[in-house]
């Protein structure tokens, strides 16, 4: 017996297949929705500025990084941090390495975010080629003794490589440093972990943190993740942050006619690695952490449409 002409699709049902896309009230794949439990994102001053609450955006807890650009007043940095901490949020400023003078300096900024509430930090050598004063790198603001009080310390991470670390494009020396800084947690009571460079393919991340865990180093993995944007902005970004071979799935989307014009989404990515982590509960990445480089609210909207549980605002957990 001949089957019945199938249906025609409307056009909205012809565009979402097209595109894949998910219908808003789908529900969020398992795997999904526990691998974006706890994410963190980032701001910077004037991002923050443009958002009306970041309750209105974000899960209750979600841990909120503030980016410190070279030339940003300190003043602009803690009342960036002190408006997060008062929404009820975890602030968690970056303390660039080559921009900060002296010990000093470093101690006056710990004591002023300390004042407005801020117990923890993201440690990094910073974007600058040159330092300005006594500290070049991460482990030297560690071994300094000036973050008393903070309970919690990140560094950075790079899956694939940096090549102002290492210009010889090895990762000889950044995989040591990740052995330094695994080993001074182990003899400290710091709680730490290594919040990652973004990247846009699940694989070579996937390879990476398990050759991190064979090479001994301890430090929980927090992936950075392109959140949602144009096309063209994250190739300059990723090419201005020194992405690496991810990169060419941007490259491979931008020969795609049929995507070329669409915003680019996370949604692979993360649905790979959120397959891998359900597959192997041990694997070392403990959460993720959002670049938002098509903006904090199009990034949060994207968790808040695909992430289930894990993506519900605070001032709509209360509704």
């Amino acid at each position: 017996m001949p089957l019945p002409p199938a249906k025609p699709l409307t056009l909205k049902e012809t565009v979402m297949a097209l595109f894949n896309f998910r219908r808003k009230d789908e529900p969020a794949a398992a795997p999904l929705e526990a691998f974006l439990k706890g994410y963190s994102i980032e701001v910077m001053p004037r991002t923050a500025e443009k958002v009306d609450s970041f309750r209105d955006i974000l899960p209750t807890g979600t841990r909120v990084y503030i980016a410190h650009i070279d030339g940003t007043p300190i003043e602009d940095m803690v009342a960036t941090a002190a408006r997060v901490t008062a929404e009820g949020y975890s602030a968690m400023p970056h303390f660039p390495a080559r921009i900060i003078k002296d010990k000093a300096t470093l101690t006056d900024w710990v004591a002023r975010y300390k004042d407005v509430g801020v117990r923890q930090g993201l440690l990094l050598a910073g974007g600058v080629a040159q330092p300005v004063g006594d500290f070049a790198t991460s482990m030297q603001l560690l071994e300094s003794g000036a973050f008393t009080g903070f309970d919690r310390l990140h560094v950075a991470g790079h899956p694939e490589g940096n090549k102002d670390i290492d210009p010889d494009g090895s990762d000889r020396m950044v995989m040591e440093a990740a052995r330094w800084k695994s080993a001074f947690m182990d003899r400290t009571d710091a709680q730490m972990a290594m919040a990652t460079q973004f990247c846009f393919e699940a694989q070579p991340v996937i390879d990476w943190v398990n050759r991190l865990q064979a090479e001994g180093v301890k430090l929980p993995v927090h992936i950075g993740i392109a959140g949602p944007a144009k096309l063209q902005t994250l190739i300059k970004f990723a090419i201005a942050c020194g992405v690496g071979p991810s990169l060419r799935v941007l490259q491979k989307r931008a020969m795609d006619v049929t995507k070329l014009l669409l915003p680019y989404e996370p949604t692979e990515v993360l649905a790979d690695l959120a397959a891998h982590k359900a597959a192997n509960p041990g694997f070392g990445i403990e959460q993720v952490h959002f670049f938002p480089l098509g903006g904090i609210k199009t990034n949060a909207q994207w968790v808040t449409d695909n992430g289930g549980a894990s993506g519900v605002p605070a001032n709509v957990e209360k509704v």
